[in-house]
């Protein structure tokens, strides 16, 4: 159990320690923790979660047969970190580039 407490500090009103209680309270966790521990959550038994995992298999492989028939459009592939696709490699500049390059894209730096 952890202990939060406070001190009222020389003419502090006792609306500024009540802030400073409650700060203090949200540092240590306590509220976030009673909330998670609400409501009993039960662990799923293997057998559930076996079921589950091969019900999950099946709708991918049906979702993956009826993209490659046409039926469904494929999902656009999701982006790397600051939107740069994860996989690429870094953009090498040619110097017969159709457009301009930009302010600072030709020092040796941002190649």
């Amino acid at each position: 159990m952890v202990n939060a407490e406070v001190n009222k500090a020389g003419n502090e009103s006792p609306l500024s320690v009540i802030r400073k209680f409650s700060r203090r309270v949200q540092g240590t966790g306590l509220i976030q923790n009673a909330r998670k521990r609400r409501y009993y959550v039960r662990t799923t038994s293997k057998a559930v979660a076996k079921k589950k995992a091969l019900k999950r298999i099946k709708r991918r492989d049906e979702f993956r047969r009826l993209v490659k028939e046409g039926k469904i459009a494929e999902a656009p592939t999701r982006r790397g970190f600051r939107g740069r696709p994860q996989n690429s490699a870094p953009r090498e500049s040619s110097p017969a580039s159709p457009t301009p390059a930009r302010f600072g894209e030709d020092t040796p730096i941002a190649r």
